[in-house]
């Protein structure tokens, strides 16, 4: 009897592995490939590091906050359509800024941060390495230097970067420095990489006000922002495209259960 119920719990583990992975290919919406190591496309120029001491137009100055709750700032939002905010970047648009996280899974960090009014769009990337052009293949062996990482645009008018990080907290993991959740090695450590020095002000001063909460050191990196490089399309707005694969691997990873831990509450919730 122990023997069968290990090979069925071994078959249901397998299984939901490579569900989760894409397995099952006439399942996958929209012909997307049966395994992320599958696909290799040529990867979107990077988005170069800004010149120091570069200022990002409409960065509010001052103590950011974090919500004691755990929420959006501001209360729930909606998700604007990409595009639309690659359209302003390319105008040169003062209305909008970027801000790079990294917080394990980009799948989990993208959802989160779409969830945050003034957020006009994310995108899922890697960053802090020396390898150019890496695909989600290459990081995911490790190596690279890279990072799993978000871009996220946003409207200062709207939210302020400081909210940003101070949401930020609420969604990482802050006492492990090269894991997150159940997603081990460097390519997965948290960061917070920073465009300017107004960036760079605010999220140090986060990072210390955050630290005075806790005994345990708090070892999330703060770093210049390099170069910055989109993941495969499959992967952007994974949550939206493949959302009980998703919820699975979020589940599964322990991700809410743990940050329940830290705060007390589920802050993606």
């Amino acid at each position: 009897m122990r023997q069968r119920l290990i090979l069925v719990a071994a078959i249901v583990f397998g299984l939901g592995y490579a569900w989760l992975n894409g397995g099952f290919a006439g399942w996958w919406p929209d012909g997307a490939p049966t395994t992320p190591a599958a696909t290799v496309e040529r990867q979107p120029a990077a988005r170069p590091a800004p010149e120091p001491g570069a200022a990002v137009e409409g960065v509010a100055q001052g103590i950011g906050s974090t919500d004691q709750q755990g929420d959006p700032p501001n209360g729930a939002g909606q998700v604007a359509d990409a595009d639309d905010a690659d359209d302003a970047d390319d105008a040169g648009d003062p209305r909008t800024a970027t801000a790079i996280f990294a917080a394990g899974c980009f799948w989990c960090v993208e959802a989160d941060f779409d969830k945050v009014p003034g957020v006009l769009a994310t995108i899922s990337g890697f960053t802090g390495g020396e390898v150019p052009s890496p695909t989600y293949a290459d990081v995911s062996r490790g190596g690279t230097g890279h990072t799993e990482a978000v871009e996220v645009t946003y409207d200062p008018d709207v939210v302020s970067y400081e909210d940003l990080v101070g949401y930020f907290w609420r969604h990482v993991d802050p006492f492990v420095a090269h894991r997150q959740f159940c997603d081990v090695g460097n390519q997965y450590r948290p960061g917070i990489f920073y465009r300017d020095e107004a960036q760079r002000t605010a999220a140090e001063a986060s990072k210390v006000r955050l630290q005075a909460q806790f005994e345990d050191p708090v070892v999330v990196e703060v770093s210049p922002a390099g170069a910055f490089y989109p993941a495969e399309a499959y992967h952007q707005d994974y949550y939206q495209k493949n959302g009980l694969q998703y919820r699975y691997y979020r589940w599964g990873c322990g991700r809410d259960a743990r940050l329940a831990e830290i705060w007390g509450e589920h802050p993606s919730e």
